[in-house]
């Protein structure tokens, strides 16, 4: 059956079960009463609320929308009691209700809450309720999760779902985009919105990049940290599901605006380059597309940066809905949500070394190239990096939903489009001035400027710009619905309950475009009176672009669709205690199609030099009046991938009494993965059987790979007395390949940088999670948590340096890892203590994490060997931090005599990280690369103007760390810079007006 048959029969039968019991309940000669119970203190929808109609009886409990409704009702005068554990008691007499109506009655209970803490839930709530609903689920599952809602987001001056993650306990993200969660990386992560999970276009990673999402759409991210059946199984380190805002219970709009700058972006310095930055949509205006008519000519466009004014950032956003109930009593109601935003970033204090070991023992020397200084005419790689970038992000969201007492469907839109434009210049001076200290470039007598030394790591000077385009769009349809009780008995043992079905249908597509992404390279030998030679330009081409000129022009399109098809049963019961729980079973099926396109243009075979020119007059300059004809390469490999996912699940909730519960079940997956490469005739491959470069055949790397997963999941909740609650959990989950990992294509972000090769040979590795917690809770606001994590994998994916004609990173098997950590979290309301603390929020989360995983023996034998005398059978994973770190403040003055006035103090420190293994080349040793610890500090001061409008002063990164990646090894005297480079501070200043 199609898809779009499949949506459309949903739908229909949705809209009858909607139907029925209205049409049921229309030309009755008696009445009924529904309404809506709030949290008084958040004005929140409240759930699990118990209502009494004292006169018959009858009760009913208010629905994860806070609604109920009292059907067959005699017309009369009623009494209706309205309760919750934590909430004051409310009555509300009088309450007439007149034959063939419905009466209206509301009510709205007072209670204490925190506006975020760790928490447990039977499930996700895909609805997209508030963060109070959340906190009132019971904490009755060993799903252990975490939480931060909108309004801590804006606290924190959190701009996109990305940087609200760093502020969940045992969370945070790499590359400013991806997930990880307790120390574990996108692989063993899923990330979602509303439940689904979304393609992606991101040539690196088959990940969501969670900065996509800004916080205006956001109401709140649930992180899941242990596997359940009714969950994916590869949310081995979690499940990440950002939840965009709802309908809402009332009419509400809101608008905000904000503009911002950056202590590194002032005046012209700013890096672009002509015909660079973004359109006000993000849509190129058709300058980058081919020049086809153009081909063994020169082509037009710039191919190298120059200075410009600082870019303005800016950015707001206009959301409202509504929700009305028709005469038959069906709610609907819509929201609709959109955004606008451009950003900048710069900085002029990068650097990108690559240094190794050649003699055991010794110091780290930089690396060469091309020869060596015993033979002369080498390069090295020693750079100093200037970075400029403009982004336009903008997109919206829509949502129309209808309910019934026993019903529910929605329908959700959303779309995201963000253009960016890098503009990199990377400059190799300092590699001269290592074999030559004190060198003077323009001193013709310098020995290194003599016929013995002028060829010995020469000036290089490389230039990026690189131009994207990414769009993400999700079409989703869910319902929820209550089904008619199935009235059977097992004994006296089991009772069934009202069962209830919720099913989702999602169409989505990720695209990425990246049209005429230029890099060019170029040597710089000074002049020489040892030779009589002037000033002079040579073509300059790494090792790994051996095959393109100096000049290469790319073009790029990655297009991703996903159909995503789940149903959930549940059948609550009542068992001998009279405690509640359930049985679970359900459906899920992902079909993920890419098609990746490259078309690769250079000046092959062009080696003409520029002659006179000075290191600080660039060849980019005047290289357009020259003559360097650009034609098409023939090294380009496309690929075309599909990913199926398909499995079902079964579990039961069982309470074995009033303190103890034990849920179990399992999921079974099957993965299906497969990837056919389309070369061009002159396309090569890195042959992993080999190690070596090697022409590129049809069939040669194709993937076609399928596993089939039985992955079991049981835990326990114990409770030990009211304030004290012990969890424990142990569970089977996977971790998948993505696209690129398997293709063979050479992938470097810039000219000069890291190469990067996949690997078609690379297997799904398995994982076994244990997982313990203790929570404390003293009172309501307080809590005291610790966990314990433990992950054994079985065919870990690491990422290690390896050796061709040049040095590249690619992903291998290693036979095991293992993971294991503690988080502590605490929360307090400081006015618990003290009155004059009364507003004040402490909080604070640590995540302490060790990990190992050992390599394979051919790969320890390498490090083993006379030259290179570093052996080495285990090590860190990759990307699993050492620890991390999070104390937040959240003050509001307004019983300190100003009102409305509310600051709030956000600290994050992440951890070491490994990011590549060792390995060697040439004989010589290259340790492990590690993400060095950096930490964040951002202050907010919000001032509340009258009851709409909201002011707000913000700066973020008040520590502004060097952001580092070093070199490490127990045989090296200490950590050797890699890269460096720092983010400078923001200044946000932004108004905001709801009603």
């Amino acid at each position: 059956m199609s898809l779009n048959r499949m949506v459309g029969r949903a739908i229909v039968l949705a809209y009858f079960a909607c139907m029925t019991p209205v049409l049921w309940g229309q030309g009755q000669g008696i009445g009924g009463v529904r309404g809506m119970v709030y949290d008084q203190d958040f004005e929140a929808p409240l759930p699990g609320a118990e209502v009494l109609l004292f006169e018959t009886g009858d009760k009913r409990e208010t629905t994860d929308q806070g609604n109920y409704i009292f059907g067959q009702v005699a017309p009369g005068t009623y009494t209706l009691i309205f309760s919750k554990d934590g909430y004051t008691r409310q009555v509300k007499g009088n309450v007439v209700v007149t034959g063939g109506g419905l009466t209206e009655v509301d009510a709205s209970l007072p209670g204490e809450y925190t506006e975020m803490e760790e928490f447990i839930v039977q499930d996700l709530d895909l609805g997209g309720g508030s963060e109070i609903s959340l906190l009132n689920m019971r904490m009755d599952a060993p799903a252990m999760m975490s939480g931060i809602s909108a309004d801590m987001m804006s606290q924190a001056g959190a701009s996109d779902a990305a940087s609200a993650l760093r502020l969940v306990s045992g969370a945070t993200v790499q590359d400013g985009k991806y997930a990880v969660v307790r120390g574990l990386p996108d692989r063993y992560v899923n990330s979602q919105l509303n439940g689904v999970r979304l393609p992606t276009a991101d040539s690196d990673k088959r990940a969501v990049q969670l900065d996509q999402f800004p916080a205006a759409l956001l109401e709140s991210i649930q992180v899941s940290k242990t596997f359940m059946p009714f969950q994916q199984g590869d949310a081995s380190g979690g499940a990440v599901n950002v939840v965009t805002k709802g309908i809402p219970e009332e009419t509400t709009f809101s608008f905000s605006s904000q503009i911002g700058s950056n202590s590194q972006v002032t005046d012209n310095d700013f890096l672009t380059y002509k015909g660079g930055g973004v359109d006000f949509w993000g849509m190129d205006d058709g300058g980058r597309d081919i020049q086809s008519d153009r081909l063994g000519q020169n082509w037009g466009g710039a191919v190298g940066v120059s200075g410009g004014s600082e870019p303005i950032d800016y950015k707001w956003s206009m959301s409202g809905g509504t929700k009305k109930t028709l005469d038959s009593g069906i709610k609907v109601g819509g929201f609709g949500s959109f955004f606008y935003e451009q950003d900048s970033s710069f900085f002029d204090n990068g650097i990108d070394d690559k240094y190794w070991v050649e003699t055991p023992g010794d110091p780290m020397t930089p690396q060469y190239s091309d020869g060596s200084p015993t033979q002369g005419e080498f390069n090295t790689s020693l750079f100093d990096v200037t970075q400029g970038s403009q982004e336009v992000k903008w997109g919206g969201l829509a949502t129309v939903g209808l309910e019934t007492e026993k019903h529910r469907l929605s329908l959700l839109y959303m779309y995201t489009r963000s253009a960016e434009d890098t503009a990199t210049l990377a400059e190799n001076t300092r590699g001269k001035a290592y074999y030559y200290p004190g060198y003077n470039a323009y001193d013709p007598t310098d020995p290194g400027n003599t016929e013995d030394g002028r060829d010995d790591s020469p000036y290089l000077r490389t230039q990026t710009l690189e131009y994207t385009e990414r769009t993400t769009q999700t079409l989703q349809l869910s319902g929820h619905h209550m089904l008619p009780e199935l009235n059977i008995d097992f004994s006296k043992y089991i009772t069934l309950l009202e069962p209830e079905l919720d099913w989702g249908v999602a169409l989505s597509s990720a695209g990425m475009d990246q049209p005429d992404k230029r890099q060019f390279g170029s040597q710089w030998m000074a002049e020489s009176d040892d030779l009589g030679s002037p000033n002079l330009y040579l073509p300059y081409k790494p090792a790994a672009n051996y095959t393109l000129g100096n000049l290469q022009r790319i073009w790029k399109e990655i297009a991703e669709d996903s159909q995503q098809v789940y149903t959930n049963t549940t059948l609550p019961f009542e068992q001998w205690n009279e405690e509640e729980g359930y049985l679970k079973f359900g459906l899920f099926h992902d079909k993920v199609d890419r098609d990746y396109k490259q078309e690769s243009f250079s000046n092959f075979n062009n080696n003409t030099p520029y002659i006179g020119g000075t290191w600080d007059h660039y060849w980019t300059d005047v290289y357009a009046t020259q003559s360097h004809p650009i034609t098409a390469g023939e090294v380009d490999v496309d690929y075309s991938g599909e990913q199926k996912i398909s499995a079902g699940y079964g579990m039961v909730d069982m309470p074995l009494n009033a303190s103890l519960n034990v849920i179990g079940g399992f999921r079974y997956e099957k993965t299906d993965l497969s990837m056919t490469n389309s070369p061009e005739g002159d396309a090569t491959w890195i042959d992993p059987a080999t190690n070596t470069s090697t022409q590129l055949g049809p069939g040669d790397a194709d993937v076609s790979f399928s596993q089939t997963d039985v992955l079991p999941s049981i835990g326990a909740v114990y409770e030990i007395s009211k304030a004290f609650t012990l969890r424990g959990s142990y569970s089977e989950t996977v971790a998948r390949q993505t696209f690129k990992e398997l293709s063979p294509i050479q992938q470097m972000e810039y000219l000069g940088g890291d190469v990067f090769v996949g690997n078609p040979d690379l297997q799904m590795s398995g994982v076994k999670n244990y997982d313990l917690r203790l929570d404390f809770t003293p009172y309501e606001g307080g809590l005291l948590s610790v966990s314990y994590f433990y992950k054994d994998i079985e065919n870990p994916i690491e990422y290690v340096q390896r050796v061709a004609d040049f040095i590249y990173t690619t992903p291998v098997n290693y036979p095991k890892g293992k993971l294991s950590g503690w988080e502590l979290e605490i929360r307090q309301q400081m006015g618990q203590f003290k009155d004059s603390l009364d507003g004040l929020s402490l909080g604070a989360n640590f995540t302490l994490i060790d990990s190992e995983v050992t390599l394979p023996s051919a790969e320890a034998a390498k490090f083993d060997q006379p030259n290179i005398r570093a052996p080495m059978s285990t090590r860190d994973m990759t990307d699993a931090p050492e620890y991390l770190f999070n104390l937040f403040m959240s003050y509001d003055l307004s019983k300190r005599g100003l009102k409305g006035t509310q600051v709030g103090l956000f600290y994050t420190m992440k951890g070491d990280a490994l990011v590549a293994g060792a390995g060697q080349k040439d004989g010589n040793y290259i340790p492990n690369i590690y993400d060095k610890a950096y930490d964040t500090l951002n202050l907010s001061v919000t001032q509340k103007i009258k009851d709409r409008w909201k002011l707000k002063f913000q700066v973020k990164n008040l520590t502004d760390p060097k952001i580092q990646r070093v070199y490490r090894s127990d045989y090296v005297s200490g950590d050797k810079v890699k890269t460096s480079y720092t983010r400078g501070l923001d200044f946000n200043l932004s108004l905001a007006y709801s009603f």
